[in-house]
């Protein structure tokens, strides 16, 4: 690619000033020449070594310029493009590639074609997402557009260098640069971006005209202050954006009068559900992108110096100083928690984990295909199940809630769904991914779906490949992972399907797909696997078979409707594991754990416990919803080693990084094998654990499909309850609950533990270290960077 030897900047403002200090910091060019009708801006650019070279002649500059950068208000476009097209046109042009930096292209086309008659293929439209409330070129910074997006609006003929070199120059800046068509740009950014900066400008004048303004302003909380900072932006800009873009802005402002119309409506009307209804799926939305967000941020790490972030939900840009850095620091957050976990302590209490991870899922995927309302208690709401419950939505599905847990579904029916507008995004959710491909295979539109950089990692052939049987066309990434790009439209068949492995996720998705499919699908599963599927199926009057040893064979047949229910989601028992081992290894504990699910294919972790000596009784059995639940009692016993029963293993697979914690309580050797799946998890569980076990001291030896640990459990009862751990650093590498598990394992530490990137426990566990500390643990939750420095 030839490479540019000199560049103009027209307009030497803040956007300008940091476009050419950042291509020249960076030496992108040789030569960065300047212009401004401001002369002193022009001489400050000079004498801050931003520019080379200051011309005061703009047709000079534009003779003596191989790239043009057009950084002037919207409504300056068209005068400046007549002024230098002379040296534009015919053979002058040759050589030479137009780019800018405003915020509506339309605009910028319009103007083009009024000049020259058509748009131009040296003509490279592009906006940076980046900025500040300081204004002039005394404000721009060489690092502005660092890890930022650079959004550019080509046409189809544009030239392909000339793209080459405005995209080479904003890599060089540091930026992110995104290709969108030009109209689509201008209806993205006046809802992401105008639309909000407006409302603030709007609001902040209503009220600076209320005779009561100095007490509204005086006694004005955080939420205004937050919400109108964007009206300090330029007047100028934001007047050219508003006619320059007028029509998306008028789009998304009647779209926005007609969603206010609604809450004024509710409010009159005192309509206490559709407030709820309104404030709740805003909630639910305001979490999902801000996962979005910090997924991406664990991609490309902006610099904190740089003190600005794009936001996803209001389009600004955060204002540089001691507030904005304060913000950046809030919004990378999720990306770079570490727990901080003290020695010692006991567990006692009673306590109530999360609502059901798996089953959560299953309520939204199935109340969503439901006939009528479907009312959902105990939802979890974590960012995983959020995910779900957002994918539904964008398929067209009113969901109201998550509200303390309850979600309230209007089915849409089997054959309802409709095509969202873009990929469905599932964050860190395999459950969500796995099952959903089985749905999506069936449905009659295309549909991408998309994952977090860790998601993105984990392999998707185990159901690709037999939805592919049944006639699904599924296109994946290499090595058979998301995003997975489905074809609609498919005629799906029923197979007999052999389980490589007792999956559930995998006999799940297949089952979904069988409701859509010409005759019977059948399932058979070499071991035990997780039922909830087959349950929740038969509580919304779906039949399913189920047949042979353990129930390994799992037969639905197609053409069937689903009839909406209600669901109580009981305790997660994966999730109530962690304190189950907590109470057994911390001496003098007791704890009670309600209505926990006691589903026989999920109860593994507890049978093993039992087995190590761990003195657990049920209470308050019953069956709620089809699922069967008790209150655990947990008290405090010396562990021994035991030979895991591999019959176990598929019932018990993701509570094994905490039950590896109470191996190195345990007196003498425990061994784990058949546990090949723990390597295709969130992370590869057994080498993470085994490196975080060796690292704390302990004797751990990983296997091909497991672990052997020897355990440094005392049995003399005056060194009860003595340290087993070191103390140390740790790093989770994402996973929940490999997190979560060492923090359990500072109960028996003499020293801190240290864990981090701890930022994916909420995906199943929101808070899970203020329920810790109640209980008796001792978890500070520190932010700081992605490498875990605080």
């Amino acid at each position: 690619m030839k490479t540019v030897d000199t560049l103009l900047v027209v307009g030497l403002g803040l956007i300008g000033g940091s476009f050419a200090a950042a291509v020249k910091s960076a030496g992108a060019c040789r030569q960065v020449y300047g212009y401004d009708l401001n002369k002193a801006s022009l001489e400050e650019a000079e004498a801050l070594g931003i520019i080379d070279c200051g011309f005061e002649n703009l047709s000079e500059g534009v003779a003596a310029a191989d790239v043009i950068m057009l950084a002037v208000p919207m409504l300056a476009m068209r005068p400046v493009l007549e002024q230098i097209s002379p040296y534009l046109l015919g053979g002058r042009a040759a050589q030479k590639v137009v780019t800018d930096a405003g915020s509506s292209k339309k605009a910028l086309l319009d103007a083009a074609l009024e000049t020259f008659g058509e748009i131009p293929a040296w003509l490279v439209p592009g906006h940076p997402i980046a900025g500040s409330e300081k204004s002039g070129v005394g404000a721009a910074k060489a690092t502005l557009f660092q890890a930022h997006d650079v959004i550019l609006t080509p046409l189809k003929h544009t030239d392909d260098l000339a793209l080459e070199k405005v995209k080479m120059l904003w890599e060089a800046c540091g930026a992110v640069v995104t290709s969108m068509d030009p109209y689509h740009h201008d209806e993205v950014l006046a809802k992401t971006s105008h639309l909000p900066h407006f409302l603030a400008f709007s609001l902040v004048d209503t009220l600076a005209g209320n005779p009561d303004n100095q007490d509204i302003f005086r006694f004005a909380a955080g939420g205004f202050r937050d919400f109108t900072r964007i009206a300090g932006s330029d007047p100028i800009m934001w007047h050219d954006v508003a006619l320059g873009n007028n029509q998306a802005v008028l789009e998304a402002l009647d779209e926005f009068t007609e969603g206010l119309q609604v809450l004024r409506k509710a409010i009159i009307q005192k309509d206490s559900q559709s407030l709820l209804g309104i404030f709740s799926r805003a909630q639910s939305a305001r979490q999902h992108f801000s996962s979005l967000l910090e997924s991406r941020k664990q991609r490309v790490k902006p610099l904190p110096d740089t003190a600005m972030v794009h936001s996803v939900f209001s389009g600004s840009v955060l204002v540089e100083g001691e507030d904005t850095k304060q913000e950046v620091m809030e919004s990378m957050k999720e990306s770079s928690q570490t727990f901080i976990a003290s020695p010692g302590g006991s567990i006692s209490g009673e306590l109530r984990v999360p609502g059901d991870k798996s089953i959560s899922h299953r309520s939204i995927m199935l109340g969503a295909l439901a006939e009528g309302e479907t009312v959902v208690e105990g939802f979890l709401e974590g960012e995983d199940a959020l995910a779900t419950l957002k994918a539904f939505r964008d398929m067209g599905v009113q969901i109201d809630g998550p509200y303390l847990g309850k979600v309230t579904i209007q089915g849409v029916g089997i054959h309802g769904l409709k095509q969202p507008e873009g990929p469905l995004y599932l964050g860190n959710a395999g459950t969500a991914m796995r099952l959903m491909a089985g749905l999506m295979a069936a449905q009659s539109f295309d549909v991408t779906l998309t994952g977090d950089h860790s998601l993105s990692g984990r392999p998707m052939n185990r159901v690709v490949d037999p939805l592919g049987q049944m006639g699904a066309t599924i296109e994946t990434s290499e090595g058979g992972r998301p995003p997975l790009k489905i074809k609609g439209g498919a005629q799906l068949k029923g197979i007999e399907y052999h389980l490589p492995m007792a999956s559930a996720q995998v006999q799940s998705c297949l089952l979904l797909a069988g409701m859509y499919a010409d005759g019977e699908t059948v399932t058979v599963a070499p071991g035990i696997v997780r039922d909830h599927t087959n349950r929740m199926l038969n509580g919304f009057g779906y039949p399913v078979s189920v047949s042979g040893e353990n129930g390994c064979r799992v037969a639905i047949k197609g053409g069937g409707k689903l009839t909406a229910t209600r669901i109580d989601v009981p305790s997660d028992v994966s999730s109530a594991a962690f304190f189950m081992v907590a109470a057994s290894i911390a001496e003098g504990s007791e704890v009670r754990l309600s209505h926990v699910g006691m589903n026989p294919t999920r109860s593994g972790v507890v049978e093993i416990l039992q087995l190590m000596g761990a003195d657990i009784t049920l209470e308050n059995e019953s069956v709620v919803g089809g699922e069967p639940v008790a209150d655990l009692v947990v008290r405090s016993a010396q562990l021994k080693g035991i030979d895991i029963p591999e019959r176990l293993v598929p019932i018990a697979i993701d509570e094994f990084p905490v039950l590896f914690v109470a191996a190195a309580c345990a007196e003498g050797r425990t061994l784990l094998t058949g546990a090949r799946e723990l390597r295709v998890k969130e992370s590869d569980r057994i080498q993470a654990m085994a490196d975080g076990l060796i690292a704390l001291g302990i004797d751990a030896q990983p296997l091909p499909d497991g672990m052997m640990i020897n355990g440094s459990g005392n049995t003399p009862s005056e060194r009860k309850g003595e340290p087993v751990f070191n103390g140390g650093t740790i790093d989770s590498h994402g996973d929940h609950r490999i997190a979560m598990s060492f923090a359990v394992a500072a109960l028996r530490a003499k020293d801190d533990i240290r864990i981090l990137n701890c930022a994916n426990v909420a995906t199943s566990f929101p808070d899970f270290a203020g329920l810790a500390n109640r209980a008796g643990m001792r978890i500070v939750v520190t932010e700081g960077l992605e490498d875990g420095s605080c």
